[in-house]
């Protein structure tokens, strides 16, 4: 490949290491077996705010719906047509809690496939006034600021993994701020910095048409968003992929714009994945066989012509991705099939 292709390559994953994002103009692997992404019908999407206060109590609100009624839980709710993602957050926080408020960063993404994934964002006050009961609507009966040590009938046990989410990052940001970029998608895909480091050495599996390129794959409703990393790695190497593990570290950015309904109600997942290698394998019968010296100083052969293994020759972007992969320092994206 020319030289400058592949530093035009090099130029856009250093874009994505630093949360930036890329037009989604194609979608390499899985795109026949997805539909484009259309809100309400097949995906719904889950904006969630973890909020405190200066005494570090957490804003809650006391659900109106029958189903969890006076039960305690995080401002949330569904995005709605023709929403971004943090208009939604905004207007959730608005009329379940009475505040204005402003998102800081996404602290997690939780995924059931790209039919249900939420949003859990870190944000602050900006204006408002806290909803009392004599506000109580459909949305919420009123809200209220807890210390997390008062006994609180919670609605689920699920958001308390996100108030320490929350708490970890107000108290010590462990990555970097990472803000939903206004950018289209029809449907719900993941771009993969796909890298396999030895020694020192980092290689990046690219596409090789239309141009050299980092692989984007639809998500498949059958399989937790990420993986489409695993669905690319069988495309790419299918007599490598059981002797490897395929590591989706998280989110280096996400790509999100909603506001042409059916058209850009999609999600480009901008990830880091380590590829590497099983160092325990077995045979059929479940005996453990060696593993060739070789094995984890070079990445496994490609098998499709379509790809091909670009090593990394720019110094400062190897070291960045290899501090990227090692520290984990990374939005994390986080299935719960």
């Amino acid at each position: 490949m020319e030289a400058m292709a592949l530093e035009q390559v090099e130029a856009q994953v250093e874009r994505l290491l630093a949360g930036l994002g890329c037009e989604v103009t194609e979608c390499d692997v899985g795109l026949e077996q997805s539909k484009p992404a259309s809100l309400r019908n097949n995906v719904t999407y889950i904006v969630c705010a973890v909020i405190f206060n200066d005494k570090e109590e957490v804003l809650m609100v006391q659900e109106a719906k029958q189903d969890c009624y006076k039960k305690w839980y995080l401002p949330a709710g569904r995005v709605e047509v023709g929403e971004s993602l943090q208009e939604a957050l905004l207007r959730e926080v608005k009329e379940e809690a009475g505040f204005e408020c402003q998102p800081i960063t996404l602290l997690l993404i939780q995924e059931q496939g790209p039919q249900w994934i939420r949003f859990v964002f870190l944000a602050h006050i900006t204006g408002g006034s806290i909803k009392t009961s004599l506000s109580a609507d459909q949305d919420s009966l009123q809200a209220a600021w807890w210390d997390r040590r008062a006994a609180l009938p919670l609605r689920g046990r699920d958001i308390l993994r996100l108030i320490d989410f929350g708490f970890k990052y107000h108290r010590d940001a462990w990555h970097p701020v990472t803000l939903p970029l206004d950018m289209s998608c029809r449907h719900v895909v993941q771009r993969l910095v796909l890298i396999f480091s030895a020694e020192q050495n980092v290689w990046i599996l690219l596409l090789k048409a239309p141009r050299p390129h980092v692989p984007t794959a639809a998500a498949l409703k059958t399989h937790a968003v990420t993986w489409a990393a695993n669905t690319v790695v069988q495309d790419a190497m299918p007599a490598a992929y059981h002797r490897h593990n395929v590591d989706t570290l998280g989110a280096l950015s996400l790509q999100h714009h909603g506001r042409q309904h059916g058209q850009t109600d999609g999600v480009c997942f901008n990830t880091l994945v380590a590829l590497r290698p099983d160092r325990v394998r077995r045979d059929g019968d479940g005996a453990r066989v060696p593993v060739p010296p070789d094995a984890e100083r070079r990445p496994p052969p490609v098998e499709n012509p379509r790809y091909v293994w670009h090593r990394v020759l720019a110094p400062d972007l190897r070291d960045k991705l290899l501090e990227r992969s090692r520290k984990a320092d990374i939005l994390p994206v986080h299935s719960l099939y």
